[in-house]
């Protein structure tokens, strides 16, 4: 049996994925487990900064905590927002810095159909990866996060910036020539990004652990469900897939403590 408080799923960029829990004295490698029994049980609740036994608001942060750490301020979401470029605080100017003033990408990223999206350049292909996307492509390389920002909102009238997470579930995709859809979207950079194109990088092609995908999606509420069973059948983006098509998005419950057993 394992024990810890839920984190998103660490990743490995293989072929396939693989695709780690990781707790504090503990991990395990889910790879391994497909085609296995998991009992998944709720214990208590673990705010990812304050350690306290409080209810989980978002992103893993009890209410309190959401609405004072760096590591939710609304730059994270709206990366337009940014201001550390500009020597303005917003929650904290140290770690503002750290996070917004290095290299960023934007880029076209394939799920459930063609996304536009910014991450830290450290984080390829792992965003990638935790969205579920076969295929995704770097757009430009930005120094900094508000330039990606600025950048995701001007795409945005002409690609969504949303994945379908059902689609990508149920692998109802479509392969497209992302070459040449960001080639379509180069005149739509701002001016500010526009020398920070990228032409000739080839996309990224990914492939998941998932040995059945459902036909309907069920998604598993720990709040409701505190208890669950099932065989485990696949990992796609931060999803646990079960044979009778329970979906379980570990993400959406970061700062639960759950016991784990695998029959």
């Amino acid at each position: 049996m394992y024990e810890g408080v839920l984190t998103k799923m660490e990743t490995e960029f293989t072929s396939p994925v693989n695709y780690y829990l990781v707790f504090e004295n503990d991990f395990l490698n889910l790879n391994q487990l497909l085609d296995k029994k998991l009992k998944i049980t709720f214990v208590k609740h673990q705010c990812l900064n304050c350690g306290l036994n409080k209810p989980i608001y978002r992103q893993g942060f009890c209410q309190s905590c959401f609405f004072e750490v760096p590591q939710a301020a609304e730059w994270i979401m709206k990366p337009e927002l940014s201001k550390a470029h500009t020597g303005e605080e917003d929650r904290d100017l140290e770690y503002e810095k750290r996070v917004q003033l290095q290299p960023h990408i934007v880029y076209l990223a394939n799920s459930s159909s063609v996304k536009v999206g910014v991450t830290r350049k450290t984080q390829v292909p792992t965003r990638w990866i935790d969205q579920g996307a076969h295929e995704a492509i770097e757009i430009v390389e930005v120094p900094n996060r508000y330039l990606a920002g600025i950048t995701e909102v001007a795409l945005k009238d002409h690609v969504s910036d949303k994945t379908n997470w059902r689609k990508m579930l149920k692998n109802d995709i479509d392969d497209e020539d992302l070459e040449s859809y960001r080639e379509k979207l180069r005149e739509f950079i701002p001016e500010e990004a526009k020398e920070y194109f990228i032409a000739n990088n080839k996309e990224t092609n990914i492939e998941f652990p998932v040995l059945q995908y459902p036909e309907k999606v069920k998604s598993l509420n720990l709040t409701k469900t505190p208890e669950y069973s099932g065989v485990l059948k696949g990992i796609k983006g931060q999803y646990l897939i079960f044979e009778d098509q329970t979906v379980f998005n570990v993400r959406s419950y970061e700062g639960f403590v759950v016991k784990i057993e695998i029959a």
